[in-house]
């Protein structure tokens, strides 16, 4: 069949095998992007693929739910806007009606009856509507046809659902076509002669009217929208097209071929072609971007197939056609990639606006660059433009690797200085410490002097001490040197207590502090936790951030006991309190742990709601026993139905 109907099969053909998940690509999102690819180079194969679906659609009713909404989702969320975006739109509004009937079934068939039981009332409506219309017509000789239409079911239920109305409150679901058989030359002054017999009989709605003749869509769409109010109070869409225009609105594409021929230059027929070729352009260029997924590919490409357009103008008078919403950067990235790069601001319509001024039709600009500009992070909050988006992230890519090259080298000259050799498993500690998804991200902050090498110094450091505590309890207790991996027998010392922190101790060496987030007292089961700037932190064995810890950071944890010593040392620890609420209660409360058991307290809250109250307490106690001592006689007080340890309420 030769190379031509190769290359076409080849951009159907799906890809086989598996793809890597961690590198966040999917198969799905990979063949659509394959497809794309033959695409840029042969446009027949999104028509075949096109009709491929299309087909899918009609047969789907035999498939299994689950894949029936798998499909329906699929062709809805790109196959129906890239019709659109081709001209394609009978097939779009097919595609989008069959895709609505699987996805919400129920409100599909509703809006089918009620237009069903309803036709012959809109036949008799558009019939009386387009009597003085058609008279008009007739008497200016004019050759036209007309055609009375209703809007789609998918249509009508997103009016439904975006007006929050019911079907018979959509109150623009009647429309017209008219169609003049015109000749090339005659075809703009035609259309606003039948616009202006129309507005002469009803009274248009400014804000619903479109020109689309004088400027085509880039898709190549032309024709005329108005919305007019009939003698019934009723909104109706008039549409007014020429033929060929009629031809290229409902075959989109693939009616432009049978006009190529005879269009001339600068012809709305040569101006759509101009449109395709510009915008497949835009898809070549976003395929051909590196470091891209094919899921942020899909993500990108979605919004080009948006085909809410404005029109505007460079210093020049050149039109440039963006995006609907496009602001001051996107027209800079749409001149030139290297205009968005060092873009600072812009004029419009001669007076000075930021990067992210959305811009409207009509408006004249020029851009403003500085060569000391870099594209910045937040830029990807306003620009809407496919180019600019995936040329930002690009730049940024490129920015960050530089950047973490810059400190990587820093911190492989400071692995020197300090004689650390397994340097790739330094760098996922110390990752892992400053809870770094990547090393790239650790690398840059060492780049941006956002982490102080300082404190990488002393983290070593203190990794190192913690190895060499494990090791000598490791040995006292298994008899195994993890150093060395020798193994001898030796009788664990219980009495030597040099390795284990000892809390209260006055003879204690090792720096410590009591964890906030589950505050030990004495007789809690605990251990230490070897910090890099607070020393030991003592948690106790059941912190909601143990297993955390332990999982993480088992090299780093050293054994802790009390002190057996009557010292009276106190405390803080919280208890909540929960009960019925009733006068005096917070009263019998504090009575009990101030007076009855001279308990200090640290604070006091309650809260009451629908006759059951709250009580956070804070109190300084000398231990564990101390404390379920004061929750017992709590216990005892009218009204109280549960007290617990505050610090345990995550356990």
């Amino acid at each position: 069949f030769g190379d031509k109907v190769a290359q076409i099969i080849d951009g159907l053909t799906k890809l086989s095998g598996v793809l890597d998940i961690q590198e966040d690509k999917s198969l799905q999102a990979e063949n659509f992007r394959k497809m794309l690819l033959t695409m840029s180079s042969d446009i027949r194969v999104i028509l075949i693929k096109l009709a491929d679906r299309l087909h899918n659609m009609r047969t789907l009713e035999s498939m299994r739910r689950d894949k029936q909404l798998k499909i329906a989702s699929e062709t809805m969320y790109l196959y129906a806007p890239l019709a659109h975006r081709l001209g394609l739109y009978s097939i779009k509004t097919e595609l989008e009606d069959l895709s609505f009937k699987y996805i919400e079934p129920e409100l599909y068939e509703e809006i089918v009856a009620k237009l069903k039981e309803s036709q012959a009332k809109r036949t008799r409506f558009i019939n009386k509507f387009s009597f003085p219309i058609i008279n008009s017509l007739n008497e200016a000789g004019i050759d036209y046809e007309i055609k009375g239409r209703t809007k789609s079911v998918y249509s009508i239920a997103r009016k439904m659902k975006s007006q929050g109305v019911p079907f018979e409150e959509v109150y623009d679901i009647f429309a017209i076509r008219i169609i003049t058989n015109s000749e090339l030359d005659h075809e703009k002054p035609d259309c606003w002669k039948v616009y202006s017999i129309v507005t002469d009989h009803y009274v248009p709605n400014p804000s619903r009217f479109r020109d689309w003749v004088s400027k085509p869509k880039s898709n190549g769409y032309e024709s005329l929208h108005t919305t007019v109010m009939s003698e019934s109070g009723k909104w109706v869409e008039v549409q007014i097209r020429t033929k060929r225009m009629d031809d290229i609105a409902e075959k989109g594409l693939a009616a432009h071929w049978k006009y190529k021929e005879t269009g001339k230059a600068g012809s709305p027929t040569q101006s759509a072609e101009s449109g395709f070729d510009e915008w497949l352009a835009k898809v070549r260029e976003l395929l051909e971007s590196p470091d891209r997924n094919a899921i942020d590919f899909i993500d990108d490409f979605k919004l080009s197939l948006f085909a809410e357009e404005i029109f505007v103008f460079t210093p020049n008078g050149e039109v440039r056609t963006l995006p609907a919403d496009s602001t001051s950067l996107d027209f800079a990235f749409d001149i030139h990639t290297e205009v968005g790069m060092r873009c600072i601001g812009a004029k419009v319509n001669g007076k000075l606006y930021p990067l992210s001024y959305q811009l409207k039709s009509g408006d004249q600009v020029e851009v403003l660059t500085s060569n000391k500009q870099k594209p910045k992070e937040d830029w990807l909050t306003f620009v809407v433009t496919t180019k600019a988006k995936s040329k930002i992230k690009q730049a940024l890519k490129e920015e960050k690797r530089e950047v973490a090259n810059e400190g990587k080298e820093l911190l492989d000259r400071k692995f020197k200085q300090w004689k650390i050799t397994n340097d790739r498993e330094m760098v996922d500690k110390i990752q892992k410490h400053y809870r770094l998804q990547a090393s790239q991200d650790l690398f840059i902050k060492i780049a941006k002097k956002s982490i102080d090498l300082k404190d990488i110094k002393e983290f070593i450091e203190n990794t190192r001490n913690a190895g060499k505590w494990y090791n000598v309890l490791r040995k006292r207790i298994t008899g195994t040197d993890s150093s060395t991996g020798s193994t001898e027998t030796v009788k664990p010392k219980s009495s030597d207590k040099g390795d284990t922190v000892v809390i209260g101790d006055a003879n204690q060496k090792m720096d410590y502090v009591m964890a906030k987030c589950c505050s030990p007292i004495p007789g809690d089961d605990v251990f230490g936790f070897v910090t890099i700037n607070e020393g030991i932190k003592i948690h106790r064995t059941n912190c909601p951030n143990a297993i955390h810890i332990r999982s993480n950071y088992a090299y780093r944890i050293v054994p802790a006991t009390w002190a057996n010593k009557e010292d009276h040392t106190s405390f803080v620890t919280g208890i909540l309190i929960t009960g019925i609420d009733d006068v005096g209660l917070v009263n019998a409360i504090t009575t009990v742990i101030s007076k009855d058991l001279n308990v200090d307290m640290k604070s006091i809250a309650f809260e009451s709601n629908d006759g059951v109250f709250e009580g956070h307490i804070k109190v300084m106690v000398e231990g564990i026993h101390h404390l379920n001592n004061l929750m017992n006689n709590l216990k005892k007080v009218n009204g109280i139905k549960k007290i617990v340890r505050e610090d345990e309420l995550d356990d």
